[in-house]
């Protein structure tokens, strides 16, 4: 054979061998590159939503695991209130090890709840070993925030504002003379889907028509808000109008809020808040007869509703007159009575009690009551007891008498007795400066958070008495006695006279109330004790009758009461009986001169050595018992 013929069939043997002639047969297959991909969830809830509401959510976060580009081609399926939002989302690609988001809109036009709105997202991955996981369930509950309904009620300025939520969340009611609105009432939350929140919408002016709107924040933090409604007020009653005057000084700012006045002895008699020009914004009447049943030391309670003390006003005895009401009540911003309990009522639950002073009859309440952060409340009601010098305790300066002294008695929260303190078990009869046998003639109770004790203001004692509480442990041994024949020196003052007498309702000027703190109150003046040798009102001497602002420091361990503001007031501003004394947030000192003749003044004054001041209110034909400052009808809401 020739040689060209050996090289070409020994090219053709290799080629059969390896099977790359045309006559061959094929052994191996080509396959594309695979990879690998891993998803964040192949679950998603997209919680509650309103309809027409938009929530934008990355429902998964897609991983390419593998060593060579993943394809996607997401799709979705079912309700149709859900959407891919394309440019926030996964690409065709996704390069080795990189990772990319799937971002949904869900927009539902119709209300699911309680069931909830489904669909699948399907990514659809190329190229992916068998069994990867593809799809993400997606999940939504949608509902419609029903239109809000406005009430009236029986007080005159006062709506009743109800609305239901689908889901959880809270309400502010925002109100106003026209759809600006301009105040707001505070908070309340409906813990449900489907729950109904009902608001009181409180602080508007007599015969006044305003735009209110229900803002509702969900606990997912989506938002929504009611129609516009519109409520009319009614006038104020006849029997509560009062004849007042208020102004703010040129150039000065008073703290902002509303004035909340309990007035009585005169036309009109009950509370009253106003706002600082003096426009009545809401009223609550002494109940049943007027005359007897006087409103004595309003407060406003954490959840919005009232306490007061309903009765005779002063310490009595049996019989109580026919009529009275006689009663410590909270009340609404309706004026509902909420709860209360009545002085035959306590004096039953007394008579059960175990707690050391509590077996004691009482007459009724007057002057305070104070409500505890626990939830207690603190009453004050007088008591009686027949004195002479045989008796216990012993009367042997004065005639025998039947005497007048007070109890304080601690109600918890299902208003049963559990801790009291009777007078007549820690003060001496035989003390009586001023209005003997109306002997002490307390007219306040004062709670020191620091350390769970109580102030007692004994006006015919001209002492403010501190009193071992200690949150309903303490065995109501008196701690000290501030006043003039008291345990305190007095500092940055003259004793006795600069001393407080016939006094009302201390307050703490400092945030702490132990140790060395700040306290104020309202110095009447009435049995004003001067120096020896010095005649008040003659020639060169003090007036005998005037009252004063006394703001003291002090010191407890030092027994030192040092005067750092003391106002003496003229002669023509003497306040006989009542008013109050407190420290505002913007650190102004308002005090009420609440007995001048048939009227009261309220003033607003800066805390200075000269006190300048700021606003003031003048009311004819009726006392205030009390005036406080209040940022709104509503805890926690500055207006």
């Amino acid at each position: 054979m020739r040689p060209q013929l050996l090289f070409v069939a020994t090219l053709f043997f290799f080629s059969a061998v390896l099977g790359c002639g045309g006559g061959g047969s094929k052994n191996q297959t080509a396959t594309s590159p695979t990879t690998t991909v891993s998803l964040s969830a192949t679950t998603f809830d997209f919680g509650n939503n309103l309809i027409n509401n938009t929530l934008t959510q990355t429902v998964v976060v897609v991983t390419n695991t593998g060593s060579a580009t993943l394809t996607i081609s997401p799709a979705l399926s079912g309700d149709p209130s859900y959407s891919i939002v394309s440019d926030s989302s996964c690409g065709q690609q996704l390069a080795a090890g990189a990772h990319c988001n799937m971002v949904l809109n869900y927009t539902p036009t119709t209300a699911s709840a309680p069931a909830t709105q489904n669909a699948m997202l399907n990514m659809n991955f190329g190229d992916v070993p068998a069994g990867t996981a593809q799809t993400i369930a997606i999940t939504g509950t949608s509902g419609a925030l029903a239109i809000g309904q406005v009430a009236p009620t029986d007080n005159p300025q006062v709506a009743l504002y109800t609305i239901t939520l689908p889901f959880p969340g809270s309400v502010t009611v925002n109100f106003g003379p026209d759809t600006t609105y301009g105040l707001k009432t505070w908070s309340q939350s409906a813990a449900t889907a489907g729950g109904t929140v009902s608001i009181f919408v409180a602080g508007m002016k007599a015969t006044t028509t305003y735009h209110m709107q229900a803002a509702v924040e969900f606990a997912n933090g989506i938002s929504a808000k009611d129609s516009d409604h519109t409520f009319a007020t009614k006038a104020v009653p006849a029997n509560m109008v009062l004849n007042v005057t208020a102004s703010t000084a040129a150039g000065m700012t008073p703290q902002p809020g509303l004035e909340l006045l309990n007035p009585l002895a005169g036309t009109p008699s009950g509370v009253i808040v106003t706002d600082l020009a003096g426009n009545t914004l809401w009223t609550y009447a002494n109940p049943a007869n007027s005359a007897l049943n006087t409103i004595n030391g309003v407060k406003m309670l954490p959840d919005g509703n009232l306490l007061m003390v309903i009765g005779l006003g002063i310490p009595f005895t049996f019989p109580i007159p026919e009529g009275t009401v006689n009663e410590i009540r909270e009340v609404n911003l309706a004026g509902d009575t909420v709860r209360s309990i009545s002085i035959d009522g306590l004096n039953s639950k007394l008579a059960a009690a175990s707690c050391a002073e509590c077996h004691v009859t009482l007459n009724t309440f007057h002057h305070d009551v104070e409500p505890l952060p626990n939830g207690h409340w603190l009453v004050l009601a007088d008591t009686t007891m027949a004195l002479s010098a045989t008796s216990t305790p012993p009367l042997t300066n004065a005639p025998a008498a039947t005497v007048f002294g007070d109890v304080v008695v601690d109600l918890d929260q299902n208003m049963q007795p559990v801790w009291a303190w009777n007078e007549f078990n820690h003060l001496d009869p035989n003390r009586h400066p001023m209005g003997f046998p109306d002997w002490t003639h307390t007219n306040a109770v004062v709670y020191s958070k620091d350390d769970g004790n109580i102030l007692v203001s004994s006006r015919h004692q001209n002492w403010i008495l501190k009193v071992n509480y200690a949150d309903g442990t303490g065995d109501g041994s008196i701690l000290w006695h501030l006043g003039e024949g008291g345990d305190f020196s007095l500092k940055n003052g003259t004793d006795p006279t600069d001393w407080q007498y016939a006094q009302h309702l201390p307050s703490f000027f400092s945030a702490n109330t132990t140790g060395v703190f700040s306290l104020g109150a309202m110095d009447n003046g009435n049995d004003r004790i001067f120096p020896a040798g010095v005649t008040c009102g003659s020639s060169g001497a003090p007036a005998c009758l005037y009252s004063t602002v006394p703001v003291w420091q002090i010191d407890e361990s030092a027994k030192t009461a040092t005067l750092t503001f003391h106002q003496i007031l003229p002669t023509a501003l003497y306040s006989n009986f009542g008013g109050n004394t407190e420290e505002l947030a913007n650190n102004n000192v308002e005090y009420d001169l609440c007995g001048v003749g048939t009227g009261s003044y309220v003033y607003e004054v800066t805390q200075e050595s000269t006190p300048q001041k700021v606003w003031s209110m003048q009311v004819t034909g009726t006392n205030l018992y009390r005036a406080f400052r209040i940022p709104s009808l509503y805890p926690g809401v500055q207006w």
